[in-house]
């Protein structure tokens, strides 16, 4: 009954919004802005950005959803624009989008900064034209616009002062924006001033900035010529015949923190790489105020710079004091239409600065809860780890690195109780590594030493004779000792936890275990692992260390994905993810085990399933196990997420996925009708640090039913095992 009643009240507010008109507010003579447009009439073709130009257009139109659809936008045309009394009248107020109202006003003004944006790109003789059309109470205005010649610049004179500082200029002339032959701009020309005074800044010449460069363009005769000065003055300031650019050195250096801040001296003298006397460079300063903000323990950092005569400048750190104890918290929930329940909850505990040297001391506490109301079955797991890291290459000085990326030291331990209905493990994991960046946007994790051990106890004896009967199945969830190494790799524009950029980034995770182990196979005994009766004669003997087999696979794993945004405040955006695995079990074990395997579902995958409910391939759910447990040794993986502001802190979402995990080696006869589809509808709370979210995905296509019922219809969404919720923070992808 409620869910009849759900679907016929969606339809009806669909309905409702559909029919009701954008502009029944409006007074008499107003019209609604329903759309700017920007026309180029150059037969040229000239190389302007249409999209860049809107951004100087003053009066925006509302924001459209899908198919130029704005629901709020209809909503708030249900209210009385002349009164704020009633709780409907407020509440369509509230929740909808007001319609923007033209102001012909502001069509002159953008004419003019559209044609000043022009004339910095080089278009000097640019022409804008607005033209306003209106069709009932909708107003559409276009810009028409004529860029006109631009002027080409024939040849360079520079002027620089003589001595060393013009030796330095013409080294660097190979690095300059603005040639003879370039069209002339000032958006180049102010982009040269800035690289070049940069270039000279880390040669020691700290004062000198932008502000002292000059560009004249003399295209009055019958050539171009562009005039590159560099004055030893700086604008608005009075010509000084005598000043000469000189090279500064590093005076006293000085660190400025709270006295309630433990922090080692000696810490500091490594990370700091301004030393007393060294030439100044900009760079040194930049990389000493990288390296100290890279510990996140202060609140703040920065170095004050003070010239103290014509040679030498003295430097100061303030290092800002912050909180070094602290928390986070996290929590995952879904449901699905036949009643599975799941609830992921993740605390953790920090020390940032524990042995006052930017230790960090990390300890996690984490949960997965799987159970059924009015039912027995039940999954239940519970983590601890504890992780220390320390703010330097062990094994390498601080001298090794000079830039402003200083990898750090991880150890982690982590035990991990996981109690099923079938069975009860215990994991054990200790992994000694290196975290850190290289560059601008690579991330790294390398393990060099990453240990692992599971065992199996509490085996229910009616499930005994299944896995039996599948070498495979057992080997997958047999003890096992896992000894190798591992390497995630992210390079992304952007690390904000709530981004509001159009971003990129690529994640490859690469695991290789056992092969080191593998050297002393010689005196490691042979036989097979014997635990429970009725071990499948098919799995071969097995080298034992410790009494225990060990893991001999490699797995890799590749995520990329893309994000555009645009509209007003970059409120829109379209997410692409494509993400696939695969993993190869070979040696000393017959398949990779379970918690190495793949899967799809979950509160950021195939959001129509649970997590471990889906595949492989056209397999239907095993009954065997009462909690979801369906994994696969690959994965593959599309997905696309449109994404867009409601109102106040609200965003929705509208996205589609497909997927599926298979078994290698499997035969799977059309392979593409074993990938699943699902759609789905989001709606999230975005507080700028933090990003709460509910989705709910409905299956299209379930390769698992049989031939001719695979596609679902829309009845079928709301039915059992048709749809399923899933509460996260963050993005999805």
């Amino acid at each position: 009954m409620m869910k009849r009643f759900l679907r016929c009240l969606s339809a009806l507010l669909l309905a409702l919004t559909c029919a009701c008109s954008t502009t029944r507010v409006l007074r008499e003579g107003e019209y609604r802005l329903a759309s700017n447009k920007i026309v180029l009439e150059d037969g040229r073709k000239s190389p302007l950005d249409a999209g860049e130009l809107n951004t100087y257009i003053r009066q925006k139109p509302n924001t459209y959803f899908l198919l130029g659809w704005n629901p709020f936008l209809n909503l708030y045309n249900w209210s009385n624009p002349d009164s704020d009394k009633g709780f409907f009248n407020k509440l369509c107020k509230k929740i909808g989008a007001a319609p923007v109202v033209l102001d012909p006003a502001l069509v002159p003004d953008s004419e003019e900064n559209i044609g000043n944006h022009l004339h910095y790109l080089g278009y000097y003789h640019a022409r804008v034209q607005a033209r306003i059309d209106t069709v009932r109470r909708l107003a559409r205005v276009t810009y028409y616009i004529e860029p006109g010649p631009r002027t080409r610049i024939d040849s360079v004179v520079y002027r620089v002062q003589e001595g060393e500082f013009a030796a330095h200029f013409k080294a660097d002339s190979a690095h300059m924006l603005v040639h003879a032959g370039d069209f002339l701009n000032e958006k180049a020309l102010e982009a040269e001033s800035i690289r070049s005074a940069a270039y000279f800044r880390n040669l020691g010449y700290y004062d000198l900035d932008k502000n002292f460069y000059a560009f004249e363009a003399d295209t009055l005769g019958d050539k171009n010529i562009l005039y590159y000065n560099i004055h030893p003055f700086s604008r608005g300031e009075m010509p000084k015949p005598d000043f000469r650019f000189r090279k500064y050195r590093f005076g006293d250096v000085s660190v400025t923190r709270s006295r309630d801040l433990y922090f080692r001296d000696t810490l500091f003298n490594k990370l700091c790489t301004i030393r007393p006397g060294a030439l100044y460079r900009e760079k040194t300063v930049n990389t000493s105020y990288a390296r100290f903000t890279a510990l996140r323990i202060f609140n703040n950092v920065a170095i004050h710079l003070t010239p103290v005569d014509t040679a030498t400048v003295d430097c100061n750190v303030k290092l800002g004091e912050s909180s070094q104890i602290g928390c986070k918290a996290n929590i995952e929930l879904s449901s699905n239409s036949s009643g599975l329940i799941g609830i992921s909850p993740k605390l953790t505990l920090y020390h940032k600065n524990i042995f006052g040297g930017g230790e960090r001391l990390n300890l996690g506490f984490s949960g997965n809860f799987q159970f059924q109301p009015n039912s027995p079955t039940r999954s239940h797991e519970l983590s601890v780890s504890a992780g220390l890291s320390f703010p330097r290459f062990l094994g390498l000085s601080y001298a090794a690195f000079k830039g402003p990326n200083i990898p750090r030291t991880d150890f982690k331990l982590s035990y991990t109780y996981q109690s099923r209905p079938e069975f009860t493990r215990h994991l054990s994991d200790f992994s000694y590594g290196y975290t850190g960046q290289w560059g601008k946007d690579l991330y790294f994790n390398v393990y060099p030493l990453r240990i692992g051990y599971a065992k199996l106890t509490d085996l229910d004896e009616s499930y005994l004779p299944v896995i039996s009967q599948n070498p495979y199945l057992w080997d997958s969830y047999q003890d096992h000792i896992d000894a190798g190494v591992g390497t995630s790799l992210l390079l992304t524009n952007t690390t904000d936890i709530v981004p509001r950029i159009p971003s990129h980034s690529v994640l490859l995770n690469f695991d290789i275990s056992g092969n080191v182990l593998s050297l002393f196979n010689r005196w490691m005994p042979l036989e097979q692992y014997d635990v429970y009766d009725g071990e499948p004669d098919e799995i071969p003997p097995q080298h034992l260390l410790f009494g225990v087999p060990y893991s001999q696979y490699v797995r890799m794993e590749l995520s990329l994905a893309k994000t555009f945004r645009w509209g007003r405040e970059n409120g829109q955006a379209l997410a692409l993810r494509l993400n696939g695995g695969i993993g190869y079990a070979y040696g000393n074990s017959y398949s990779l085990h379970f918690e190495k395997r793949f899967y799809v579902g979950g509160a950021s995958s195939m959001r129509a399933w649970q997590a471990r409910a889906l595949g492989p391939g056209f397999s239907p759910v095993e009954t065997l196990f009462k909690i979801p447990s369906q994994t696969g040794d690959m994965k593959l993986e599309a997905d696309v997420e449109y994404r867009f502001k409601m109102f106040w802190k609200l965003e929705g979402a509208l996205f589609a996925e497909a997927g599926n995990v298979w078994e290698r080696g499997e035969q799977y006869p059309d392979w593409l009708s074993s990938i699943a589809m699902d759609w789905g509808l989001g709606l999230r709370v975005n507080l700028d640090f933090i990003l709460l979210r509910v989705d709910a995905g409905f299956k299209l296509y379930e390769p698992c039913r049989a031939a001719g019922q695979r596609w679902l219809t829309p009845g079928q969404w709301f039915g059992k095992d048709g749809f399923a919720v899933h509460f996260g923070v963050g993005y999805p992808f």
